[in-house]
């Protein structure tokens, strides 16, 4: 499992690079045997923050719970976005002022 949050948090970091004339301007992290933390921010204003940690969801079955955000500047309008999430076993759950919302029955 300690491989599998290793290689979590290096592929959310390479996907957090999407300008490829950005350059890393900080990244910390601290990956445990059984939670990782990092944070990342790149020179064209890109951040990105996320800590996840093991959780034991019945006999026999852990899942990984993870709580993040990241933002990034629209190039055009120069607009800030952020994304604030959560990701369990009841899956991705984003939240941001310009994301839709679905209406409450």
């Amino acid at each position: 499992m300690k491989a599998a949050i290793i290689f979590a948090c290096l592929l959310a970091v390479a996907f957090a690079r999407p300008n490829p004339d950005a350059e890393i301007v900080k990244l910390d992290s601290d990956v445990g045997p059984e939670s990782y933390v990092y944070n990342l921010e790149t020179s064209d204003g890109t951040k990105k923050e996320e800590a996840g940690q093991l959780k034991d969801v019945g006999t026999d079955h852990e899942a990984i719970v993870v709580h993040g955000s990241f933002s990034w500047v629209d190039e055009k309008t120069g607009e800030k976005f952020t994304v604030n999430y959560v990701a369990d076993e009841n899956g991705f759950q984003p939240q941001g002022a310009h994301l839709p919302v679905a209406p409450v029955a």
